[in-house]
């Protein structure tokens, strides 16, 4: 039994000359021809699986070394081209036309009568004789081997109420004889009321959780008016703490000028009683020069004993200067003001953050448990881990530095010396083995396992097609299947970039985005908050997508890389 990866999207059948395009979807090749043959005259070419949309048409690649070149080889040496793809053949999941001859169209009614079921060009009798006037049409069904008795071959008109199964009228003689049997219709009418009690059931249901809707809406606007006045506070209060400080730094400037000022007057005081000493000391010089000059021996001894007497009496205060004294123990004094309040603003921050991230806003409950709230605690709330940043600069804070590992790298992918970038070619690396290698993708992982905290890198890609993405270390390693694409599963998350578009891509959703084309794309990680944001870069930060997930481990940095193209880590 074939697999859905082994089948053709276009023409359901077993791949012929597989060929691969820029987004990872593999078609036959005169399939995908045809295809796009149509779509010339548009000027713009969308993969039919996935919707991703390129503005020149791509050049398919043929698929080797994987199960759809081990289906060709098995087949004959040169088959013979499919036809162009008939949409109204049915696929492995529609149900045939019981009347077609070889290939089966799909069926588009069931006739509860006939116990068959009818393409559009096989339904027409039913509606045009009057022999069918009678029959009952229904939209296709399938399994319609449920409707007939596995034993009798006969249509199933009964419902045995001993043995809880239909059975039909053959049934009633012999291997349920004497059991409680009532008609279909019967045991449909009174299954109908039990129905009808589990349908207002459901509308309780309904009724219940519309107004569980209402009061998460009411607890969400409670909670934006809440953040809102918390912020307003916050400020206020900031401000009133800036304004604190920049009166303390005034008192400070006056401290310090008053001080200033009073130094410089006593040193002043001291100059000025200095230069009168000076100036008296240089009089007596010049007095005694004088005297040492005279011829009068009596006016000399005369004014001899007056200035000794004068002199030796006298005593001078010395003026002792402090070679040590500065300012600098203020600027001490301020740094360790400074530090004080850096330590207790970040003990009281690590303090608020606790407290807040202890609180939940909303969460699942066991339905079997009543919810039982007192009326004096207070209304829950889940934080918000990290804000996430709005320019570069803010996002280079959390720059982390990735290496590519060459263990998880497809063997056609080519890493740079250093594992900063990674080019798919067509000639295999000597890789050796190992478990972690991607065997049919051309896909590789970093080395580097990011968890619990903020992380952002930049990636330049080059070429028609690559997927940036993060996962889980459990992704299947081994296989061309979804379970080993990144961005596929749930296991990963992934935005893959063409010329002309972006897709996000998580297990079986994808969203295709509108952005300006970008070369260089960044990504920023809240594994705690739970989000994984991918923006373009340029002359400002502009968001392409976000994603949000509960990340239950560790992920790994992942890309996809498409045949002439390339990926690079850049160093931040």
């Amino acid at each position: 039994m074939a697999s859905e990866h082994d089948n053709c999207h276009l023409c359901k059948e077993y791949l012929r000359d597989p060929v691969s395009i820029p987004c990872g979807h593999v078609f036959c090749s005169i399939c995908l021809k045809t295809y796009w043959d149509h779509a010339d005259h548009t000027g713009s070419y969308m993969c039919p699986q996935c919707r991703v949309t390129y503005n020149k048409r791509p050049t398919p690649r043929r698929v080797g070394g994987s199960r759809h070149s081990t289906l060709q080889r098995n087949s004959e040496p040169f088959p013979p081209p499919p036809p162009s793809p008939d949409y109204n053949v049915a696929g492995p999941q529609d149900v045939g036309c019981d009347i077609c001859v070889g290939k089966k169209n799909k069926a588009v009614k069931t006739c509860l009568m006939c116990l068959a079921s009818y393409c559009e060009r096989h339904l027409k009798p039913h509606y045009e004789s009057a022999t069918f006037k009678r029959h009952k049409l229904v939209d296709e069904i399938g399994h319609l081997d449920r409707q007939i008795c596995p034993q009798h071959q006969k249509g199933l008109e009964l419902f045995c109420r001993t043995d809880q199964m239909c059975i039909c009228v053959l049934c009633t003689v012999k291997e349920h004889k004497g059991h409680d049997m009532v008609s279909a219709e019967q045991e449909r009418a009174d299954e109908q009321q039990r129905l009808g009690a589990t349908q207002a059931e459901i509308q309780e249901k309904i009724h219940d959780r519309l107004k569980q809707m209402e009061e998460l809406k009411q607890a969400v606007d409670a909670l934006k008016t809440s953040a809102q006045r918390a912020l307003q506070e916050c400020d206020k209060m900031f401000a009133d703490m800036m304004r604190s400080i920049e009166r303390m730094q005034q008192e400070m400037a006056k401290l310090m000028s008053s001080n200033k000022r009073a130094a410089l007057n006593n040193a002043e005081g001291h100059m000025e009683r200095l230069n009168h000493e000076i100036s008296d000391l240089k009089r007596r010089d010049n007095e005694i020069t004088q005297l040492s000059r005279t011829e009068d021996h009596i006016h000399f001894i005369q004014s001899y004993h007056m200035l000794i007497a004068q002199t030796e009496n006298e005593e001078l205060p010395t003026v002792i200067v402090n070679p040590y004294f500065t300012f600098d123990p203020v600027n001490k004094a301020v740094s360790e003001m400074k530090q004080h309040l850096n330590e207790f603003g970040n003990e009281e921050m690590v303090k608020v953050a606790k407290t807040v991230n202890k609180m939940t806003f909303c969460q699942l409950e066991d339905g079997k448990k009543k919810r039982s709230f007192k009326a004096e605690e207070a209304p829950m709330y889940r934080s918000v881990h990290v804000h996430e940043p709005q320019h570069r600069d803010d996002f280079l804070k959390y720059a982390c530095q990735l290496t590519l590992d060459p263990n998880t790298a497809y063997r056609q992918l080519h890493l740079s010396r250093g594992n900063r970038k990674a080019t798919l070619k067509r000639d295999p690396q000597s890789y050796g083995d190992n478990t972690s290698r991607f065997d049919s993708l051309p896909q590789v992982l970093c080395m580097e396992a990011l968890s619990g905290g903020a992380y952002y890198w930049e990636v330049d890609w080059s070429g028609e097609g690559a997927a940036i993405g993060v996962t889980y270390r459990g992704i299947k390693r081994t296989g061309y299947g979804d379970s080993c694409r990144i961005g596929y599963n749930r296991k990963s998350w992934s935005l893959f970039c063409s010329d002309a578009s972006y897709s996000a891509r998580h297990n079986k959703d994808q969203i295709e985005v509108n952005a300006p084309y970008s070369s260089r794309i960044g990504v920023f990680l809240d594994h705690a908050g739970g989000t994984l944001s991918f923006y373009s870069i340029g002359e400002s930060m502009s968001l392409i997508h976000r994603f949000k997930a509960s990340f239950s481990e560790a992920v790994y940095p992942g890309f996809w890389v498409w045949y002439e193209s390339a990926i690079t880590l850049i160093q931040l």
